[in-house]
């Protein structure tokens, strides 16, 4: 468990919890954005041309709504981070499978999905930061189940 939780919530000074609140804030209203528009037809968000199942299509969806909300909070934090780089990885190879360039003027690139994911390797390596629901709770359950030592009048 202590190896999880120092590679999920490693300790954060103030500066740098504030650096990933503000990331993720930003990307995580980005993602509800896109997640948004995707979750008005879930299952076909790619157009009728796609071979993407609608299966995977509704769940990268969620991905990127829930995840967006996740990364806003700072709750359920490592799962939507996951969730959300393999939506990230899918979109990548998608983009570079049909040739599109890795930056171009009109925006038809792969450089969102890359730099995305970058984000959520990062995030995965980071925790959310001191400011999170994630790291309020985790305070919250040491605070109440840790174990304290007997004093010389219980013994």
């Amino acid at each position: 468990m202590d190896f999880l939780k120092r590679i999920f919530y490693p300790d954060q000074s103030v500066r740098n919890s504030v650096a990933l609140l503000l990331l993720r804030f930003v990307a995580g209203i980005a993602f509800i954005l896109h997640g948004a528009d995707k979750m008005k037809n879930p299952t076909g968000w790619m157009g009728p041309a796609s071979t993407m199942p609608g299966f995977l299509q509704t769940m990268a969806a969620l991905a990127e709504f829930g995840g967006g909300i996740a990364w806003l909070l700072g709750g359920l934090f490592p799962l939507f981070t996951l969730l959300i780089g393999c939506t990230m990885i899918v979109a990548t190879q998608t983009q570079m499978g049909k040739g599109l360039p890795f930056v171009a003027a009109g925006g038809l690139s792969y450089e969102a999905a890359l730099g995305y994911l970058a984000i959520s390797i990062l995030f995965l390596m980071m925790g959310p930061g001191e400011f999170a629901v994630d790291t309020f709770l985790l305070k919250q359950f040491r605070r109440n189940h840790v174990s304290k030592p007997l004093s010389s009048k219980e013994t």
